[in-house]
């Protein structure tokens, strides 16, 4: 190719490159127009940055030491201070019946009335011999002085009268055997014999028993003998009554230990005015003790339970009694008392712990202290 051609043609394909560029920079300016109306629309319709969480309200309590209550805890039973199996001391015929299947009786109340007949009769023979006896020892009294009658014949009707009155007092003590009474008052349990039923002597009649005292019967091991003492406090609970305590006081304790199972008998007297306990129910006594000093407990609500173990939800901070950061810790708890409940390892003396609310609390969530309660230890 000559010079000439060569020069025609760059000059053509300059010419090309400069009516394309017009056509580039519209498209490029197009594009970048839709790009920015992309951008445009879609910050338009983004939605809001989220903004952190407001801080969770619980109700927290500083952990504090205190002297918690000590008390021995053992298994026992009640057992009623008067009961007593009614029966009678002789063999006879029930005449009269004077109660009913749990009836409340005085002391002295006449239960059962054998049949007398015989014995009536047979006292009123004596009675009159015992008359007759009388009247002749006041007659030889009279004689006696002027010799009329000598001093044995005296003696004779004396003997003769203490004789016939004893004859009466014995009758009178076989009239009582024939009558069984109350000896205390108390409740009458089931009744077991009928109206005209034969009894002989021992045959069961029914239960008295005086529900106004009771005994409460318990073991405690041997090394606990040091902290038994006459006159100390026991709190008796029973299923029978849940939510309610009663008190009784150490009366009795066993000066043997049981050479089987090494333990104490003890034995405390308890009121029961309202006769809400009965003699034979399963009890669990709680010896009361010097109370310990120094305690960490916290609410039982405070205590959260899972398959990993028992934990409390902690506030921790700078100003962890108003706010804080939540952080589940692990706890190991002793007895319960009340609304409380003993820590033995995990916290410690002035950390802060949620009591309501740390069910819906995550670890490490912001927490606002709504309600502080003061600390255990006071």
């Amino acid at each position: 190719m000559s010079g000439d051609e060569v020069a025609v043609a760059e000059h053509d394909e300059g010419a090309q490159r400069r009516n394309l560029r017009p056509a580039i920079i519209v498209v490029v300016a197009v594009v970048a127009i839709f790009v920015l109306l992309f951008l445009w629309r879609a910050w338009r319709t983004a939605p809001p940055p989220q903004s952190a969480p407001p801080p969770t309200s619980v109700v927290a309590t500083v952990v504090g030491p205190t002297r918690v209550p000590s008390a021995l805890e053992a298994v026992g039973s009640l057992r009623a201070v008067r009961e007593v199996m009614l029966a009678p001391e002789v063999a006879g015929r029930v005449s009269s019946l004077g109660f009913t299947g749990g009836q409340y009786v005085g002391a002295g109340a006449t239960l059962v009335q054998l049949y007398d007949g015989p014995e009536r009769a047979d006292r009123q023979a004596a009675a009159a011999k015992a008359e007759f006896a009388r009247l002749q020892l006041a007659r030889s009294r009279q004689l006696a002085p002027s010799g009329a009658e000598s001093r044995e014949t005296l003696q004779q009707r004396q003997a003769e009268y203490d004789q016939a009155i004893a004859a009466v007092r014995q009758l009178d003590a076989r009239l009582v055997q024939k009558r069984v009474a109350a000896p205390f008052a108390g409740q009458i349990g089931v009744r077991q014999v009928n109206l005209g039923q034969y009894l002989n002597p021992g045959d069961q009649i029914a239960s008295l028993t005086a529900l106004d005292q009771l005994f409460v019967d318990f073991t405690v091991p041997q090394q606990e003998l040091s902290k038994l003492q006459p006159g100390s406090e026991v709190r008796v609970t029973s299923d029978a009554w849940p939510g309610r305590t009663f008190t009784a006081r150490v009366t009795t304790v066993e000066p043997r230990v049981d050479d089987k199972s090494r333990n104490i008998w003890v034995q405390a007297t308890l009121a029961n005015p309202d006769k809400a306990l009965r003699p034979g129910m399963y009890i669990t006594a709680a010896l009361t003790l010097a109370p310990i000093e120094g305690t960490l407990v916290v609410p039982v609500t405070a205590i959260m339970t899972s398959a990993q173990g028992e934990s409390i939800m902690a506030i921790r901070g700078t100003k962890a009694r108003s706010e804080g950061k939540a952080e589940p810790v692990a706890v190991k708890t002793g007895r319960r008392f009340g609304d409380s409940v003993v820590v033995t390892s995990g916290i410690k003396a002035g950390d802060v712990v949620v009591t309501e609310g740390q069910l819906r609390v995550q670890p490490g969530a912001n927490l606002r202290v709504s309600r502080l309660i003061p600390a255990s230890g006071g």
